[in-house]
């Protein structure tokens, strides 16, 4: 992707950066202009993330942590764009969904994005009050209320409570300048999606069965995802909020 410096003189916070969609997007960010905030949980990562752009500064943070992200708040003061990016999969039907699986899920899927939310909102504001233009962007997914999957029991309950707390947001807040979107991948080759095809019984079969679900004949890569990203947090979607955004390879057509 050619950088167009369009979010110069802008802070943008990513968690989940140290790899996959979230380190695609902080590199991606900085490039573009934008003094980075980069966090995860993961501390060698993460140094290596600060080496890929000066304008990237990293801090190891834990989603599921109100007082580090309170902390974390009121270090960083304001920002512009919010990217959250942290998540996991549950693999199962409702069958193999204990109240535990269930309980996680939810914390590092939905109620971590409220956490950081709640913290960084007011410094949101105020600097959608200064420029006109603050960007929540919400990780969620095609597997969501927008389609169902096989053995996506708690993860799209997950990103379908992404959706609606995005529309929530983005309505209470559109007429202070906020705008707050749920971005919706299909299925991206990142180091998660590794981990997953090779837990599997079958790995070889178990990668065929991803790509055979899209339509392209191709898993997503990083770079067909970020430019959304970009688009989201960029003044170009000035007019866009509370939209489940799909980049999807035509899963969903």
């Amino acid at each position: 992707m050619t950088a167009t410096q369009r979010l110069q003189g802008k802070t943008v916070l990513v968690t989940a950066a140290a790899q996959g969609m979230g380190q695609a997007s902080a590199i991606a960010a900085a490039r573009e202009g934008a003094q980075v905030i980069a966090t995860d949980i993961n501390a060698p990562l993460l140094d290596d993330l600060a080496r890929a752009h000066p304008a990237i500064r990293t801090q190891v943070l834990d989603v599921r942590s109100a007082p580090a992200i309170a902390a974390l708040a009121q270090q960083v003061g304001n920002v512009d764009v919010l990217f959250n990016c942290a998540g996991m999969v549950h693999h199962g039907t409702v069958l193999e969904c204990d109240d535990d699986a269930w309980a996680l899920s939810f914390d590092l899927n939905v109620t971590s994005m409220h956490r950081m939310v709640r913290a960084f909102l007011p410094g949101l504001l105020r600097r959608a009050q200064v420029t006109g233009s603050a960007s929540i962007i919400n990780m969620a997914s095609m597997a969501s209320s927008v389609k169902g999957f096989p053995n996506r029991y708690a993860y799209g309950a997950t990103k379908a409570a992404v959706i609606g707390l995005s529309k929530a947001i983005a309505a209470d807040f559109v007429k202070q300048g906020l705008r707050c979107n749920a971005l919706c991948p299909g299925t991206v080759d990142t180091p998660s999606l590794r981990g997953r095809i090779a837990a599997a019984a079958d790995p070889v079969q178990a990668e065929k069965d991803f790509i055979a679900r899209q339509p392209m004949g191709r898993l997503a890569t990083v770079d067909d995802i970020v430019p959304m990203v970009i688009y989201l947090a960029s003044d170009d979607s000035r007019f866009v909020t509370g939209q489940a955004l799909l980049v999807d390879g035509g899963v969903t057509i």
